[in-house]
């Protein structure tokens, strides 16, 4: 054989180790992260999330209200980001969920990159002045958009706007908000001229011991890969309102209702 005729290659197989393999979230793609906050460039690559809230034993046996906590995960479950309420005793239990909060939302490292303010408000629908609303900042003090409750007697109606006051999205929840024969109950998501449905917000049903001895509720939020990553944190932040306007309990009373019908402080 001649020395110029080349040797044919030899492919190497790697043997995988064994034990379980880590998950590892995927490296976001930095070209596209131009108009990102800092923190959240994991939202790039996703099209859903899914929030859990923690079960608080000390909430559910006596019924004493407790800072709510939740857990942000993919769809494979992994843990992306947690929120936490920020209120003081008087406030969580005097005020019930009408309760201003402020919540913080932290990354893997532990560091805030999502801030929520909710301001007290009495839940009703018909009154100008009284309309629910929740503002977003992100990196925390920079303005990213605002979730505002429309007003409408008959179903829940909400706009996200841009830091200008642009109306950019529209959500509309249904004329029930209680799960009917242990349903999910859906929140769709529309572009502002209501020409096309972009997405959904789901309360699933969590089972009957967890929907009846606890407030501790489960949603998935889906929407468009490509969709702007500060629209998808408003998004986020509307469901954490959704949550406390229908789905959480004052002590151990229900609030899940007929759509807008509930006027009380």
């Amino acid at each position: 054989m001649s020395e110029n005729t080349p040797k044919p290659q030899t492919n190497v197989v790697m043997t995988p180790m064994r034990g379980p393999t880590p998950q590892l979230m995927p490296m976001p793609n930095t070209l596209k992260a131009v108009n990102c906050p800092p923190g959240l460039e994991y939202l790039l690559q996703v099209d859903q999330l899914l929030v859990k809230q923690k079960i608080e034993l000390l909430e559910t046996l006596t019924g004493f209200e407790t800072n709510n906590q939740y857990d942000i995960q993919n769809n494979l479950g992994q843990n992306v980001f947690m929120a936490s309420e920020d209120t003081d005793c008087c406030t969580r239990n005097c005020c019930g969920p009408n309760r201003a909060f402020d919540m913080r939302i932290v990354g893997p490292s532990r560091q805030e990159v999502i801030h929520l303010y909710r301001p007290l408000r009495c839940d009703t629908c018909c009154c100008f002045c009284c309309l629910q609303y929740m503002r977003v900042e992100s990196p925390p003090g920079q303005l990213i958009g605002h979730v505002v409750q429309d007003c409408s007697c008959l179903r829940p109606s909400f706009h996200i706007e841009d830091p200008s006051g642009k109306k950019t999205l529209r959500i509309e929840g249904p004329v029930c908000t209680f799960s009917i024969f242990c349903q999910d109950v859906e929140f769709h998501v529309f572009s502002n001229d209501k020409s096309a449905r972009v997405g959904r917000i789901t309360k699933r049903w969590s089972g009957i011991l967890r929907e009846t001895f606890t407030d501790a509720d489960i949603y998935g939020v889906l929407f468009p890969m490509d969709m702007d990553v500060k629209t998808k944190v408003c998004l986020l932040a509307a469901t954490f309102l959704i949550d406390y306007m229908f789905f959480e309990k004052k002590g151990n009373e229900e609030r899940d209702r007929p759509g807008m019908m509930d006027s009380r402080f």
